[in-house]
């Protein structure tokens, strides 16, 4: 016989702690089925090969703010009408076919007001993005292997006839020391060394009294020492968002302070500088300890 729910009292599922007034109800989180429905009405597109979670949600470090990242997989374009009627099915004034990065659509839900942001991924590009790092090795300036680490990381919603499951085998491929060495190449110099490194130019931006190039100095610098620092311990980089923790999980090879540096450096102050130089001097030690050639 189903248990009778009292009025105003916590709904059945709900658990309850504290007194009185001061008592809170914890309700389930409404993110995974909602990633599980979002994925059924994708999957009813015959274009969709398959559509994975990603981000925060996926690699379980989601906090009360993260965003429901889905990734629709797709032989061509899915159509924008189609694509549409999903979202507007959810909420009052959805943004589609965004194309300023990755195409996408994005929205707020009307129910439960999470944020939703899902990209429309092509299989040959995401293919390609795979080569580009396991095949052919070719390191980008900062964020060389972050699609790695989504595709890496992301969960498998629908996989109409087993592509996304060959797709995320082919990510589970252990790191290339080709590709760490390319990384590390092509972006470790940038930090202090070439006559037009990032150091260099943060120097001439605060002389100047520059604050915009003293900013976008710094960003490209700790882009490039992140970069570089991940690749030493042969781990994929994973995007933006809460970087330190990862390297203090993640990377046990790393310099001594350095989550001083990059605090004090991210600060922009006047010291941004000198822990930009006591940085790239770290990790070039590092390096050369790791035995890459000076």
């Amino acid at each position: 016989m189903p248990q009778a729910h009292a009025p105003g009292g916590p709904l059945p599922g709900t658990t309850t702690w504290g007194r009185g007034v001061l008592s809170r109800v914890m309700r389930p989180d409404p993110a995974p089925e909602l990633a599980g429905t979002l994925a059924r009405s994708y999957a009813e597109l015959p274009e969709v090969e398959g559509v994975a979670l990603g981000g925060s949600r996926a690699t379980g470090v989601a906090d009360g703010a993260s965003d429901v990242d889905l990734y629709v997989y797709a032989r061509g374009e899915v159509p924008l009408a189609r694509r549409a009627e999903v979202a507007r099915a959810r909420a009052e004034n959805p943004e589609l076919d965004r194309r300023a990065f990755e195409p996408g659509d994005e929205w707020e839900e009307r129910e439960t007001h999470l944020h939703v942001d899902v990209m429309f991924r092509s299989l040959g590009f995401i293919e390609d993005e795979l080569d580009r790092v396991l095949v052919r090795h070719e390191a980008r300036v900062g964020y060389s292997t972050c699609l790695w680490h989504n595709v890496r990381t992301s969960v498998p919603l629908f996989d109409r006839a087993g592509w996304l499951a060959g797709l995320a085998a082919r990510a589970a491929a252990p790191y290339p020391e080709p590709l760490r060495r390319a990384i590390v190449a092509k972006n470790l110099p940038l930090l202090l060394r070439n006559l037009s490194s990032f150091h260099h130019q943060l120097q001439r931006a605060q002389e100047r009294g520059d604050a915009v190039a003293v900013n976008h100095r710094i960003s490209a610098f700790l882009a490039s020492a992140f970069d570089v620092l991940f690749a030493l311990n042969r781990v994929p980089h994973p995007g933006e968002k809460r970087l330190l923790e990862a390297v203090l999980r993640d990377c046990p090879v790393r310099p001594f302070g350095f989550e001083e540096d990059v605090t004090e450096l991210a600060a922009g102050g006047p010291g941004s500088a000198s822990a930009a130089e006591s940085l790239a001097v770290d990790l070039e030690g590092v390096a050369l300890a790791q035995g890459f050639a000076p």
